[in-house]
Formats: structure tokens, sequence, C-alpha cells
């Protein structure tokens, strides 16, 4: 390790002296790139993360000089790999710094899949609004690539997130259009009852009846083959139990479904607030009588 690491700080200092000596300067930019590149390798085999992410940094700067934005990019994803073991807030500084050089040379393709790294590492972090952000933003590069799967990944990430941050409008739009492009799909249209599940999920925590039986009708019209799913009879039989302030009803029904089909955190999460919602509504009613 030690050998390693002496390694690569020789490379360093050999790489600054020919950045600050005199020579042309493309060549001594040139040279200084390889040098770091070796540099930053040692530093890898001596498990310097923190050093060998300084380093690659260094060596997009070196690459920008020669304006060559793509390997400068390259060289920031290299540094945010790095940091990626140490800190997801240094390894997410890097990789913002390559999608605005993908974006500025074209390469869409590239950008939106290091947004969607930057939205794993927030959701990791717990923090759903960034991730969130960086997801949408994932996804508008991917549809505008027409990377219509990938799209439709990150999309259904945002759903999910504005759910958990109570913004069900938002959350049911999504999967709605989701459901309806999936329709003409051969290889997506299995999913749609899964993605209208998650939509009429959202639609039982706003907990209006009539704006859920409504969805309901028009999930059928979208799928016709809707009406015939166990996601379609779960959906049907909890809103009948919030119709009826029946908790021990709804409890049964959620029971039910998940002996046969294994319910997600995130649907779950999604029934304990609806349910909780229902039970906060039953006391009221027995208060006023």
């Amino acid at each position: 390790m030690g050998d390693q690491m002496a390694k690569g700080e020789e490379m360093e200092k050999k790489a600054e002296k020919k950045i600050n000596g005199w020579g042309l300067f493309g060549s001594k930019y040139e040279d200084a790139a390889d040098l770091y590149d070796k540099a930053a390798n040692f530093y890898k085999l001596a498990k310097s993360w923190d050093k060998a992410g300084a380093v690659y940094i260094k060596l997009a700067n070196c690459h920008l000089k020669l304006e060559s934005k793509h390997e400068a990019a390259s060289a920031y994803v290299d540094a945010s790999k790095c940091y990626k073991k140490i800190s997801a807030q240094e390894s997410i500084t890097c990789l913002n710094q390559a999608i605005n050089l993908f974006m500025e040379i074209g390469r869409l393709n590239m950008a939106a899949r290091y947004c969607k790294e930057i939205g794993e590492l927030y959701e990791l972090e717990k923090n759903i609004e960034q991730a969130m952000d960086y997801y949408e933003r994932s996804a508008d590069l991917f549809q505008s690539e027409e990377v219509t799967t990938s799209a439709n990944q990150c999309k259904q990430k945002v759903a999910q997130f504005a759910a958990q941050l109570e913004q069900y409008p938002k959350a049911i739009e999504i999967f709605e259009t989701i459901a309806r492009h999936s329709m003409n799909n051969n290889l997506l249209k299995y999913s749609v009852r899964g993605i209208l599940l998650n939509a009429g999920l959202c639609q039982l925590c706003e907990g209006d009846f009539v704006a859920i039986t409504n969805s309901l009708e028009r999930y059928q019209e979208l799928d016709l083959t809707f009406s015939g799913t166990r996601e379609y009879k779960f959906l049907s039989d909890l809103a009948a139990s919030i119709d009826e302030e029946d908790v021990a009803k709804f409890t049964d029904v959620v029971k039910e479904f998940d002996s046969m089909t294994r319910l997600d955190t995130w649907k779950t999460a999604l029934l304990l607030r609806a349910k909780t919602a229902l039970k906060a509504k039953e006391v009221e009613e027995d208060d006023l009588t």
C-alpha cells in the first residue's frame, strides 16, 4: 500500500512540474494528463480514494485546457466513483460537472444516465426531494433521446417519491400517463395493471370516494382487461370499505391481497396512511354520536 502511495505522489509531483514548467501549451497538458492518470491509478491501488478523486479532478482540468470535453467529463465520472466510497456529496458534485459537460457536447443519453445515478445517491441519503428532482431530469433527458423504458423507470420513481411527499395529484398523473403510453406497447402493456394499482392507491390516500370510483371507471376504459384483475378487485374493495367507513373490512381486504401478492414497502406505507385516515374518520363519527 505504502509503495503504491509513494508512486502516486511521485507521478502527481511530476504532473505539477510539467504544468508549471516551460513547454508547448498543448504538449505540457497532454503529458501532465498522462501522469495524473497514472497517479490516480496508484492512489486507487493504495485505496486512497480522496487523493485519487482529487487527482481525477486535476486530470479533468487538463482535458478542459486541451478542449477535450468528453475526456474531461469521463475524468469527473472517475472522480465521482472514487469519492462515492467516502462521500456521497463529493461524488454528486463531480457527477454534476460531468453532466454539464455531456450536455454541452450533446451526449444527452450519458447526461441522463448520470442524473439517474445522482438520484440514486440522494435516495440512499434519504433526501427524497433531491432524488425526485434528479430522477425527473433523467426521465426528461431519456425521453428526449427516445429511450422510453429508462424514461418510464425514472418517471415511476418520481411518482413514488411524490406520493411519499403526499403530492398525490402529481403521482397519480404520472402513473396514469405511463399506463396510457404502455398500453400501446406489446412489451409494456402487461405492466399496466401494476401501474394502475399504484395510481389507485394514491387515490385512496386522497380519501375522496367519488374520485376513486371515477378513476376505476377510467382505468377500465383504458385497459379493457383491468376489471377482471385482482388489482381492480383490491382497489374496488378498499374503496367500498372507505365509503362504508369500515376499518375492519379495509384490514381484511389488505390481508387477503397480501397473502396472494406480497405488498412492497411503498404500497404498505400508502395503505397505512389510508387506514389511519379511515380510523380518524371513524373516531370522529363516534364522537359525534
